[in-house]
């Protein structure tokens, strides 16, 4: 049984995600599934854990360091206390479209960051290119310059890159995870949030904002990284299939999130939020 444990972590990789069933990066995450399974004939299997079930994103990342079978599906911020350039994939207006999304994602630059990470953090990224949409400011009360988020506290994720937008922004911003922030809107610990549209329905928050002003701050692309020591344990074969189908369904999901923005706009409409556009130049300048 000793020897058998080993092989059977070695076989199946556990992939954890904030985000809920219904966002279209969890179809990606089951069409990667599927075709590792498929590809592989079985000898590698995924398993894929919704709502965080397996932890905070930071947690899974540590486990993944110290040579657990787990990936995540997360964002450069997440990693740019490892490798701090990855903190450049969160910053803002950094790209306009997503085709710059997968030239940046194929660039030596960006190759360079992936070395650099396993060097540093014992991490392998296997894929960046899930895009899961634009950030947007979710207020209840309206904006449309930066002057009027002064004093409004705003949650962001808690990795500098993202503090610092919200704060140059000219919010007040509050880091804590995800899961929390509904209860935190609903008993006014904060004024409002950051997110993206698929995130905002799923997470139901057009029960606790009456407002969504497209500042489209962050582009954000997130990426599956695992571990180091637990990937270069597999066959080169295997390797090759995992690295190919996780960006191939990164790619797919993506696609599918850009496609179903309009249709979360209309749903979240529907449950009674404004959705405004406005002239993010005085955003991007500041």
């Amino acid at each position: 049984a000793a020897i058998a444990l080993p092989a059977a972590a070695q076989t199946v990789l556990n992939v954890n995600t904030a985000l809920t069933t219904d966002d279209p990066m969890y179809a990606g995450l089951e069409r990667m599934k599927a075709n590792v399974e498929k590809r592989s004939a079985g000898k590698l299997q995924i398993r894929i854990f919704p709502g965080s079930q397996l932890g905070k994103d930071e947690d899974v990342l540590e486990q993944a360091r110290a040579g657990a079978n787990v990936a995540v599906l997360v964002d450069g911020g997440r990693l740019a206390p490892f490798v701090k350039e990855f903190g450049i994939m969160g910053a803002p207006y950094l790209v306009d479209n997503f085709d710059q999304v997968l030239r940046l994602q194929q660039s030596a630059l960006f190759k360079g960051w992936v070395e650099k990470l396993r060097g540093a953090a014992n991490l392998q990224v296997l894929s960046f290119d899930w895009f899961q949409g634009h950030r947007h400011m979710l207020t209840n009360s309206p904006v449309k310059v930066p002057a009027d988020l002064k004093g409004v506290r705003v949650r962001t994720p808690g990795a500098p890159v993202w503090l610092e937008t919200v704060r140059a922004m000219g919010a007040t911003p509050t880091g804590m995870p995800w899961s929390e922030v509904y209860s935190a809107l609903q008993t006014r610990v904060i004024d409002g949030a950051e997110a993206q549209h698929p995130a905002v329905y799923g997470a139901r928050l057009y029960e606790v904002v009456k407002i969504i002003t497209k500042t489209e701050h962050i582009y954000l692309i997130t990426g599956i990284v695992t571990s180091r020591v637990w990937f270069d344990k597999l066959p080169a074969d295997q390797q090759a299939i995992l690295s190919e189908e996780s960006f191939a369904a990164g790619k797919g999901a993506s696609e599918a999130t850009i496609a179903s923005l309009a249709d979360y706009e209309k749903k979240l409409r529907e449950k009674g939020v404004t959705i405004v556009e406005i002239d993010k130049a005085p955003f991007k300048a500041a």
